[in-house]
């Protein structure tokens, strides 16, 4: 049994350092797959969970995407990306931004190690700073699951005069009831750091206590979901992407809601959801026709 505790543990950490810019899916599976009986199974279930995530990652990269009217440079798009992952999970948006005529500035930041009071200064002033090193005049948001909460809570507690349009992709604008029901256990913890613990549906969630928005907001969020994420998706009550259900993207205030058949983990780089996206921050407003 000891063995077998310490070939997990050292198999965790080595999982870890190859790893740690991969999906939450990822991370949480492999858990999962650790804690079975055999360790066979174990490696089955995480080479399944590799194979398919990089998969879903890598069959929507090469997808055309659809020309959009372009815009001048004075408009700068700040990119935040979700929790446990990385700016590059949102590459594909950010070029589709640039061949729009968009500058940009897509955010890295250690989602699992800080409060989302101090990834929010970090990262959206860091995302303003090389904005206005572009000489940008008005200022847009896109972002992805955590990202958005960042967004809220930096626009909640400061005035920014160039903002332009915001574009929040799966929020959990109304608290994760996944942080509820896992926030005690010390995998959870563990994988998604501070912030996991503050992404709650109740008095001690972030997103309840942000409010609603006073400026241009387009939602857009999924109801598909991961094969890898079905037992995540089995405590969300309605429709969900596989971590945040389609009820609680939604914000008091918002300009404007679309759901569309993606999931939480690729929703960003999904051609349709990219143009919906230019779509919103040309006019404001979906495409509800497209």
């Amino acid at each position: 049994m000891i063995y077998k505790t310490i070939a997990n543990k050292i198999l965790w950490t080595w999982l870890l350092s190859v790893f740690n810019n991969m999906y939450f899916t990822i991370f949480s599976s492999a858990f999962v797959a650790l804690r079975m009986s055999k360790p066979y199974l174990s490696i089955l279930v995480l080479s399944a969970t590799l194979f398919f995530s990089s998969s879903v990652y890598s069959n929507d990269a090469d997808s055309p995407v659809v020309d959009t009217p372009a815009v001048d440079k004075n408009q700068c798009v700040i990119l935040l990306h979700g929790l446990a992952r990385t700016r590059h999970s949102m590459d594909k948006m950010e070029q589709a931004l640039i061949d729009a005529g968009y500058a940009t500035a897509n955010i890295d930041y250690p989602s699992r190690s800080m409060k989302i009071q101090d990834l929010t200064s970090m990262a959206v002033e860091d995302g303003l700073a090389t904005c206005q090193l572009q000489g940008a005049r008005q200022i847009h948001f896109v972002t992805h699951s955590l990202g958005g909460i960042l967004a809220r809570y930096y626009l909640a507690k400061n005035s920014l005069p160039q903002l332009g349009r915001v574009v929040m992709l799966s929020p959990p604008n109304k608290g994760s009831l996944v942080a509820d029901q896992f926030r005690n256990e010390h995998w959870y913890k563990w994988l998604t750091g501070p912030a996991g613990q503050q992404l709650g549906t109740g008095k001690n969630g972030i997103p309840g206590l942000l409010g609603p928005v006073d400026y241009p907001t387009g939602v857009i969020t999924g109801n598909e979901h991961s094969p890898l994420d079905n037992w995540m998706a089995e405590i969300i009550p309605g429709e969900d992407d596989g971590k945040v259900s389609v009820e609680h993207a939604k914000l008091e205030g918002m300009s404007d809601f679309i759901v569309l058949p993606y999931s939480h983990i690729t929703i960003m780089k999904q051609d349709q959801v990219i143009q919906q996206t230019l779509y919103f921050l040309n006019h404001g407003t979906f495409n509800h026709r497209g």
